[in-house]
């Protein structure tokens, strides 16, 4: 890693944001928190907080369940945006945008970064993510490899990370945001779930950090951690600010010869707020911070870039994870083979009219081509949403994070359509007929497939989980089997369900590869088709086109959710 110019932090007492000062270009970033405030659904989360961070101090967040730790440490790296009051970083508020791009590292409690590859090339590819456009890729892979040896992760370079260690996992999680040196760095819990050992070494990780000049904010409940800190903050109940200041100054102002005791004295003496009064009369006033602009010159590789490195990094994920890549391929596998075994063979010919409708055999067909490309975008975004957010804040372009889900999956797409028409073919469930046909029914199929692939990935967007994704596929399934126009015709519906089947991107498919077959020449002649009177009449080029639209306005609604999702956040949590 590039050596960071040292800016030593004054391990002073900090009790409120101190005098202006001038912003320098020193590796740690300046903290201000001006009465800050939170409030969710009439719930009080923060109160009137305020307190300055100097630049390279190590800071805990400390306080007991529903203080408001986690919610106070999201506001600060301006994951949030508080309900009053303002936060600013080097004197500009981070509200108009002043921490975002790589100045900032963001670490949650749950370790967030792809598991299935090895270490190294997990770091390889968010390195290429986030270092500034024109980084060669020699470049990156000595920041990694420095990184890497920093946090002592050489030896474990090539094991897949879901094989690392609770602690090894941690400091990979680490290693990803210190990649680009950010200024101000944050962690939620970093010691949760560790053994002693193992939290001192991240404590010691975090200090080496500030030595260096880089900001620390973290959130704990461990004591030792807390007293490794130059600064504390405990927080009472509903967020109210009981005291900032050094560790031992702490056990002053609380007559404490054990931090523990602290928690005690907050949750049995007094209330939050005569806590919060107390320590405002303590402590003395001070100016504001001057607001300043503190511009980032680090720019994110390109949209072309970004959407190449992502697809890379899509397909190698898929292809290490073995279950993902058994239902990818199984489940088109299986769908074929009961679609060989559903109709005889010949059924859709002439002879075979009275006994089995075409229509049926067509509409299967059809749905086939939704449900390859509607259960391969359900699960693509929901479980990996955290990692998302996480790069988005580093300057990921969602529109590059969509187009990269489309690009890696439309090959396989191709594979499997082509597959089910080759199967169905030679063992005699569709007719033999010319190139042209067969051209016909496969780009049919594939602009299905890829207009609910992009449905899917909308959905995948906007779940919470994949418990709810599952949920969601036979919600989607449903109104394409009944309002298609195979089950009835659309002549045959009730006025709101031929408007429903409008929107429907199985309809459009299926009267596609009706008409690639000549349906239409037939609804007159043979009992089974009579009912589907117009259906198969006009051009299939007309139905690629509306089924192209689809896919766009799915894959568009999938960008603005996304962005939605990824704004700071309003309310709080504990």
């Amino acid at each position: 890693m590039t050596e960071i110019t040292l800016n030593p932090a004054d391990t002073a007492t900090t009790l409120t944001p101190a005098a202006p000062v001038e912003v320098t270009e020193a590796a740690g970033g300046r903290i201000d928190a001006i009465r800050v405030g939170e409030h969710a659904g009439g719930r009080q989360i923060l109160d009137d907080v305020s307190f300055s961070i100097q630049p390279g101090e190590l800071v805990a967040l400390v306080g007991g369940s529903g203080a408001g730790k986690t919610t106070l440490l999201e506001t600060l790296a301006g994951l949030r945006v508080p309900s009053a009051g303002q936060v600013m970083h080097d004197g500009a508020r981070i509200d108009a945008g002043a921490a975002s791009g790589p100045s900032v590292g963001y670490v949650p409690q749950d370790d967030i970064i792809h598991v299935e590859m090895p270490l190294r090339r997990t770091l390889q590819y968010a390195a290429r993510l986030r270092l500034p456009a024109g980084t060669s890729s020699e470049q990156a892979d000595r920041v990694v490899d420095q990184t890497m040896s920093d946090l002592d992760l050489a030896d474990r370079r090539d094991v897949a990370v879901r094989r690392l260690s609770g602690g090894q996992r941690k400091r990979a999680s680490i290693a990803v945001e210190l990649l680009t040196q950010p200024r101000t760095f944050f962690l939620d819990e970093p010691t949760s779930g560790l053994d002693p050992s193992t939290s001192a070494e991240v404590v010691r990780l975090l200090r080496q950090l500030t030595r260096r000049g880089v900001t620390v904010v973290l959130t704990t409940h461990e004591p030792a951690t807390i007293d490794r800190c130059d600064q504390v903050v405990f927080l009472a109940r509903n967020g109210h600010l009981a005291f900032a200041g050094a560790p031992s100054q702490a056990r002053r102002y609380f007559g404490v010869d054990d931090l523990v005791e602290v928690y005690q004295r907050l949750a049995n003496e007094g209330t939050p707020r005569m806590w919060a009064e107390r320590f405002a009369a303590h402590r003395q006033p001070a100016e504001a911070p001057v607001h300043r602009t503190r511009p980032d010159d680090r720019h994110s590789p390109g949209v072309l870039r970004q959407w190449w490195l992502l697809t890379r990094r899509n397909a190698e994920v898929l292809a290490r994870n073995r279950l993902t890549l058994a239902i990818l391929l199984g489940s088109p596998l299986l769908v074929t083979a009961m679609m060989s075994t559903l109709f005889q063979r010949g059924a859709i010919e002439r002879h075979s009219w009275a006994s089995v409708s075409p229509a049926q055999i067509v509409f299967w067909l059809a749905f086939d081509g939704f449900f390859f490309g509607l259960t391969y975008g359900l699960l693509q975004i929901v479980g990996e949403l955290p990692i998302f957010r996480r790069e988005y804040r580093s300057g990921l372009s969602i529109g590059a994070y969509v187009a990269a889900k489309i690009g890696v999956l439309v090959p396989v797409l191709i594979g499997v359509n082509a597959l089910l028409l080759g199967v169905l073919r030679v063992l005699g469930r569709l007719p033999a007929a010319g190139w042209d046909v067969y051209t016909s029914l496969f780009v049919t199929l594939l602009a299905e497939a890829v207009a609910a692939l992009a449905l899917g990935l909308l959905a995948s967007s906007a779940v919470s989980n994949a418990a709810q994704a599952a949920l969601a596929l036979p919600m989607l399934c449903f109104p394409q089997v009944l309002f298609a126009g195979a089950v009835v015709p659309v002549a045959g519906m009730a006025a709101p369900g031929r408007v429903l089947s409008l929107s429907l991107i199985n309809r459009y498919s299926f009267e596609a590869l009706g008409r690639a077959l000549r349906l239409d020449q037939l609804t007159g002649t043979v009992p089974a088709l009579r009912g589907y009177g117009d259906t198969f009449d006009g051009t299939v080029a007309d139905r690629w086109l509306v089924l192209a639209g689809f896919a766009l306005v799915f894959a568009l609604a999938t960008v603005w959710v996304l962005r939605r999702r990824c704004r700071p956040a309003a309310g709080g949590r504990r």
